[in-house]
């Protein structure tokens, strides 16, 4: 799954060209850069490799969504639509714009239930924010033509999928905007880093100023630049574009290992009847990063976690229920709108409210559910060893539920 796993000489080159200029920062200082671009190099591939027309590269991929909110207005009491089930960073960027996350259940994709999202909106939703988790995709036919009806935004947080698409158009191109996250653990890595991504000049030029402190970039000399907005330091260094520039060139590759092995090792867990898959809109368009499957109950489920871990196989297999990063379960943080600094009055009351607000569909969907990580890095034998040990445990634990309930 992640690109780092392919570490080569084809960073240690790029990273090199700026390391002998000694110009390590993407803006400025064009005489000593010798003419070394980076970050710019980088946006222009993505804008190739994913078909759109502008890109915008931040620090990460929590600042990307922070500036995709900001450049599309979405400010001050706005509430914005998301699943119960995404990682951390996606409620915090929306509390960072002052906005308020409304969460709501997902389905079997693991994503954003329409329904869900149709029962949650209010005279104040400004935004729908799908995160396509798990590499794999929401329902964006439903969740485009919900946003037209009610004139709603909607951002993708794709930061989970990179690689994957709906139906020939990459995730994260689709809405209004879409971000990507480069961090260490994602498909493709920069260390750390993010992307906005949109088919909106105006939202790329607003994107462009925020993440530098509002400068306009139109000027040949920095300083004198115009600041038309307050603008935030979300910008990248030319030390980390220089290694999503060779990582991206390694998609392909990566996307080929990925389905390959995440087919292989699929093929032995369809030998026990008793698992069900998550849904996937479009299969063809899966980035296969992970292999997520159901079983029939949450006590099944913990069990097969518990009989992993005594195995020694738990790692890479991920049980997101009681996970502290990704699932409302364990988010007292925000239950409790557990802030450093002071917070909105509307704000903390809906932080406040989800101490009583209930997710059954969520949670009997993320109680059966597994995820296991797919590595580039797998032999057959080890994918053939691996599959082999996770099918024993798991009917393993098959057999005693059964026993026990005659």
């Amino acid at each position: 799954m992640p690109g780092f796993e392919f570490f080569g000489a084809e960073e240690r080159k790029e990273v090199n060209d700026v390391l002998e200029t000694g110009i390590l920062m993407r803006y400025g200082f064009d005489g000593p850069r010798k003419g070394i671009w980076k970050a710019l190099e980088l946006e222009k591939a993505i804008t190739e490799v994913f078909g759109c027309k502008y890109a915008q590269l931040t620090s990460s991929g929590t600042a990307a969504l922070t500036t995709a909110m900001c450049a599309l207005g979405i400010g001050v009491g706005d509430e914005i639509i998301m699943p119960a089930f995404t990682f951390v960073a996606s409620f915090e960027a929306v509390l960072s714009v002052g906005a308020i996350p409304v969460l709501v259940d997902i389905d079997e994709t693991l994503t954003l239930s329409p329904e869900a999202v149709k029962a949650a909106i209010t005279p104040k939703t400004k935004c729908i924010m799908p995160v396509h988790m798990c590499g794999s995709m929401a329902d964006m036919d439903a969740l485009v033509a919900i946003c037209a009806e009610h004139k709603l935004i909607l951002i993708e947080d794709a930061c989970q999928s990179i690689g994957g698409t709906y139906k020939g158009q990459a995730l994260g191109t689709i809405g209004d905007a879409g971000t990507f996250s480069f961090d260490f653990v994602k498909t493709i890595t920069c260390a750390e880093g993010g992307v906005v991504m949109t088919n909106n000049k105006d939202v790329f030029v607003k994107s462009d100023g925020y993440t530098d402190h509002g400068h306009d970039h139109l000027g040949v000399d920095r300083g004198a630049d115009l600041h038309p907005f307050i603008g935030y330091n979300f910008r990248i260094s030319e030390l980390h574009a220089a290694v999503g520039l060779a990582q991206i060139r390694k998609l392909e590759t990566f996307l080929t290992i990925q389905r390959k092995n995440n087919k292989a090792l699929r093929a032995h867990l369809e030998t026990i009847p008793e698992i069900r898959y998550r849904v996937v809109p479009d299969e063809a368009g899966d980035s296969c990063s992970f292999l997520s499957w159901f079983l029939p109950t949450e006590t099944i489920a913990k069990a097969v976690v518990a009989e992993f871990k005594e195995q020694g196989i738990l790692a890479g297999n991920f049980y997101w229920f009681v996970n502290n990063w990704h699932y409302i379960s364990k988010w007292d943080h925000l239950k409790h709108a557990t802030t450093l600094n002071g917070i909105g009055v509307q704000q903390k009351a809906s932080l406040l409210a989800l101490q009583e607000t209930q997710f059954p569909a969520s949670d009997a969907i993320m109680g059966r559910c597994i995820s296991t990580a797919i590595s580039l890095l797998w032999t057959d034998e080890q994918i053939k060893e691996k599959g082999e040990k996770m099918v024993a445990a798991i009917q393993k634990v098959l057999k005693h539920s059964y026993t026990n309930s005659i």
